[in-house]
């Protein structure tokens, strides 16, 4: 039966889903009209039907409410602001403007396990910072017009510890969002949360319900070296707190060693210099690697400073430091006597033996009375993710403020630096990052950086509520009336600079190297991972369809209510394509139907009537019309060619047409 909601443009309704998925796996909890018997479902909860409520949970005020608000579907749209983006159809990166729990709704259908990585950075609740009411509305006047003044519909309040609420504001705000984030997250996704001592704990509890306390993936201590804390012990540390999808999607997170990395550079540069004067390379090796690890720069790898032909290892220990280790025989390849053997056994298997020494990667003594070692080249030293970051964050204030030539225009920005060490670690080629909660754009200016490193293709999403500025801060004075403006300079002066750094060693090569105008007009291993600089902006807006301002009549059925809202369709949206933008119209039909927002969209030269296009995300396709009457010609090609999705307004066609377009398409055809 037809619903009002089926009339209605909204994002995907997720409690719709979560429900249809209970019925088809347990169908014995509904009752004969399809409604969820909640005796049913406590009898599988609760078997025993025991009557006892003590139970370890996590409760606060509010908690019900916010759960059914971050799943209920939202009526607003995305719209493109080209004038604000940088080089928007070359680059798959998007800024959203916007509050982020409807932007996240919006995209919840389009990104769905499509994210790899999501960072935030929320507010802490110090009592001194702001939380979001939630309080949203298509039709308040304050958030549609008043460009970001927000009053009724969308305010950001203090939060002040004198509220009796104080800590379940910040929860509901939390756990709405949080709920649909982990919908966005790919089986093998993680998330990334910076929190202080104010909310850690809660925090920490949060998680653990929405992820699952098996996926908690550790907690990262940061010292920052600012001592935000008026109290007896000097506070200069926050946390990151890291959740997994699903722990068992997982692999170890390793990437090569920095510095082993500047032990192999010196090795090629004293290669091309001594040849195959082994000894020599050996020995300027371990002076240079000695006035290096005076400084302490190459800690934990200075071990690694022999050399063969093969090139840098460390002879590593083959003992078992404990009774249980493998007992065999290794015969000696000169003397072929059997060889001294650990005390505890070798703590190594004799295949892993056999293996490294058909490599060359055994390390023998003169005679069988050395115990022999399997050599760790140095293009296996690894690092792994720690639980300890150590960073001065007034470097990165500093930072910011040079990039916005000498202005301080926010306070407190997260670092690049760490950002980067940790999506070093946790993403790969064309990965999706995720900071809904954007700030001054640390997390875009991180992945910028970190793709002209590796030549990767990462891309990201940042949410960044119009939040005004304060009159009296130098970022209001220098033109930035609202954070998202910082966050969206930022992002274009970060781009205008690697562009500059790579023109400069484009220039620098062609100086050094003659022959380097050979290939100008080749590819250019500078600007590789360099194509994804720019991105597109988008702002959170009214629906295109004034559909969604019709509310049903408390006093009629649902039938009767239908009957009403396709009367008002039809009479307020009968000029729809005339009046509105057909791009912004597209964009909001196709992110509806789940397309993602770097669509691109052909016109169609086969149709003749009606201009029909192929929209295309790369995963998704249909073919879409805008027209306000569909062609009878149409209609005949789609009775022939049932293969394509289709999709056009519901108010261009007429009874037959719709009848004919359904019935030969199936599924397969939408009137939206």
């Amino acid at each position: 039966m037809e619903k009002i909601n089926d009339l209605m443009p909204l994002s995907k309704d997720w409690n719709k889903e979560r429900l249809t998925q209970l019925k088809h796996l347990f169908p014995d909890l509904f009752t004969n009209e399809g409604k969820l018997n909640i005796d049913e479902l406590k009898k599988v909860v609760d078997p025993a039907s025991v009557s006892e409520t003590e139970r370890f949970e996590f409760r606060w005020l509010g908690k019900s409410a916010a759960k059914r608000n971050a799943f209920t579907p939202s009526n607003a749209t995305l719209m493109l602001d080209e004038s604000r983006s940088v080089h928007p159809t070359e680059s798959e990166n998007i800024i959203i403007e916007g509050e982020n729990l409807e932007v996240l709704k919006l995209l919840s259908g389009s990104y769905r396990e499509k994210v790899k990585c999501i960072y935030i950075d929320p507010p802490y609740n110090t009592g001194k910072d702001f939380v979001y009411s939630d309080n949203y509305t298509q039709d308040k006047k304050a958030y549609w017009e008043e460009n970001g003044v927000f009053k009724d519909g969308l305010k950001i309040d203090t939060n002040s510890e004198s509220d009796g609420r104080y800590h379940s504001n910040w929860l509901n705000m939390m756990y709405s969002r949080l709920l649909i984030a982990r919908q966005l997250l790919r089986e093998d996704g993680v998330i990334f949360i910076s929190i202080d001592d104010n909310e850690v704990h809660h925090l920490r509890k949060l998680c653990d319900e929405i992820f699952g306390e098996e996926n908690f993936g550790g907690q990262i201590i940061w010292q920052t070296a600012t001592d935000n804390n008026p109290t007896q012990i000097a506070t200069e540390h926050e946390y990151v707190l890291c959740y997994l999808k699903d722990k068992n999607e997982q692999d170890f997170w390793e990437v090569p060693s920095d510095k082993g990395k500047i032990i192999q550079e010196k090795y090629d540069e004293l290669k091309a210099k001594y040849k195959d004067d082994i000894e020599s390379i050996q020995t300027e090796l371990r002076k240079w690697i000695k006035s290096q690890t005076n400084g302490n720069d190459l800690s934990g790898v200075a071990h690694y400073s022999y050399i063969d032909e093969q090139g840098v290892y460390y002879p590593g220990n083959s003992a078992n430091t404990k009774p249980g280790g493998y007992t065999y025989d290794i015969i000696h390849p000169i003397t072929e006597n059997i060889c001294a053997k650990p005390e505890y056994g070798y703590r190594w298997p004799f295949d892993t033996f056999t293996e490294a020494n058909k490599r060359g990667d055994v390390q023998w003594g003169d005679d069988e009375n050395t115990i022999p070692k399997i050599k760790k080249r140095l293009d296996t030293v690894s690092q792994r993710l720690k639980s300890y970051y150590y960073e001065d964050n007034r470097a990165t204030s500093s930072e910011l403020k040079t990039l916005f030539g000498g202005k301080k225009v926010f306070n407190n920005p997260k670092s690049v630096n760490f950002l980067k060490h940790i999506f070093k670690f946790i993403t790969n080629e064309n990965d999706l990052v995720l900071d809904f909660f954007g700030g001054s754009g640390s997390t875009s200016q991180a992945i910028f950086e970190l793709n002209t490193i590796d030549n990767f293709n990462r891309r990201y999403i940042l949410v960044q509520i119009p939040e005004l500025t304060d009159k009296k801060t130098e970022a209001y004075k220098a033109g930035y009336k609202k954070i998202s403006d910082i966050t969206i300079e930022r992002n274009k002066r970060v781009v205008e600079k690697i562009k500059l750094e790579q023109e400069l060693k484009r220039l620098k090569d062609k100086q050094d190297n003659p022959l380097f105008n050979n290939f100008e007009n080749q590819a250019n291993p500078i600007n590789q991972g360099s194509d994804n600089l720019g991105f597109k902006v988008f702002k959170l807006v009214k629906s295109n369809f004034p559909r969604v301002e019709w509310a049903p009549d408390v006093d009629k059925t649902e039938e009767e209510n239908i009957v009403l809202l396709k009367a008002y369709i039809k009479e307020k949206e009968a000029q729809l394509v005339t009046a509105f933008n057909r791009d912004e119209l597209l964009t909001e039909i196709l992110l509806k139907n789940g397309f993602q927002l770097n669509y691109k969209a052909n016109k169609q030269d086969e149709f003749k009537q009606n201009e029909i296009l192929l929209a295309t995300d790369g995963i998704k396709e249909t073919l879409i019309c805008l027209d306000v009457v569909i062609d009878a010609d149409t209609v005949e090609h789609f009775k022939k060619h049932t293969d394509k999705k289709f999709i056009c307004l519901e108010r261009a066609l007429d009874t037959t047409k719709k009848f004919n377009l359904k019935h030969y398409l199936g599924d397969k055809f939408n009137a939206f």
